[in-house]
């Protein structure tokens, strides 16, 4: 990896998850930029659709892996320079607690079994973690809100486990997962680094419409599971942040190719409180116009959720929430779900 002058145009880097929303676009983002990209999939027929992508005839190929099986990722990572580790369940409502258990186990097991891969290759420089906001909390316990929220406002995972808010188990499973994968990597010297994405939309190249847009739009939809997920996110953080999806592969890039990354990095344009966003629905949605976000919203200003640490580093945000809304709704409308 280089510093300043980016990386090799001759690179391979892996991508685990490359069927989902975060997995496919930076799949796609590689691609554009030369490099040649090994994509990771359960079912690799439903990566097939990655194959029409630019560059992608000579420069993509498929691999067929599990999180649960030990050593399926080795052939994906066998010589590669980095690995995007961005596979990870969505389920964001278990019931069962055989199937919470299995969901945690699944993701920490594969988590190492993707890190244990990158040392048994021998190529891996870097591994770069897919982490989520909701790892993050702006309340601080006994003390009220923070004013900024950075890298070291975690989400405590007793307090999650005792109140289970919606979307808990997501919640638990990243929380363990980013904990394990530190502790692996300082353990055996890789070189690991972890981004914070919030609730990530715009446009999309997956067949389905992402489970984070289908949040951010659910006070349109009225949609009776997600929409208390987007209650939760504000409940937790004083509002919504969010980031599109091209800057979000952007960041993830150029975290791989910064030689003085370490450690956390939140990833976020900005934020809106609910109401705000209501108000940017309803600007782009004509047909909207329900108020459905009655609760107390934070108490005083809303806390600044900081990707300063990120910024710093010389990365530069293209898109603000304004656009981040109103594509969303454009791509949603486009396929139908609005």
């Amino acid at each position: 990896m280089d510093a300043g002058n980016g990386t090799p145009v001759n690179a391979t880097f892996c991508v685990t998850g490359s069927t989902g929303y975060i997995g496919s676009w930076l799949v796609c983002s590689l691609l554009r930029r030369g490099f040649t990209v090994h994509a990771t999939a359960r079912d690799t027929g439903k990566a097939s659709y990655l194959l029409s992508l630019p560059n992608a005839s000579n420069r993509l190929k498929i691999f067929k892996s599990d999180l649960s099986e030990e050593g399926s990722f080795d052939e994906a990572v066998k010589g590669c320079v980095g690995v995007f580790h961005v596979a990870a369940s969505m389920e964001l409502s278990v019931e069962h607690e055989e199937a919470i258990d299995a969901m945690m186990e699944t993701a920490v097991k594969g988590t190492v079994n993707v890190l244990q891969a990158c040392l048994r290759s021998k190529s891996v420089k870097k591994v770069l973690f897919t982490s989520s906001i909701s790892t993050i909390s702006a309340r601080e316990e006994g003390r009220g809100w923070r004013s900024v929220v950075d890298e070291s406002s975690v989400n405590p995972i007793d307090l999650v486990l005792n109140t289970k808010p919606c979307g808990w188990v997501y919640v638990v499973s990243k929380i363990m997962t980013e904990e394990k994968a530190f502790q692996f990597a300082k353990e055996n010297g890789i070189n690991l680094v972890s981004i914070i994405p919030p609730t990530v939309a715009g446009p999309f190249l997956t067949p389905s419409v992402p489970v984070s847009i289908k949040v951010l739009l659910s006070p349109l939809t009225g949609d009776p599971y997600l929409y208390p997920v987007l209650i939760t996110v504000h409940s937790r953080l004083g509002s919504v942040p969010l980031v599109h999806i091209e800057d979000l592969c952007n960041a993830q890039i150029f975290l791989m190719e910064k030689d003085s990354a370490e450690g956390r990095y939140i990833c976020s344009a900005g934020s809106s409180t609910l109401p705000q966003l209501e108000e940017l629905l309803s600007e782009h949605y004509s047909s909207f116009s329900c108020k459905r976000y009655t609760k107390e919203s934070h108490d005083g200003a809303a806390s600044i959720i900081s990707s300063k640490k990120l910024t710093d580093l010389g990365f530069e945000f293209k898109h603000g929430i304004k656009g981040i809304v109103e594509q969303s709704i454009a791509s949603s409308t486009e396929v139908g779900y609005l």
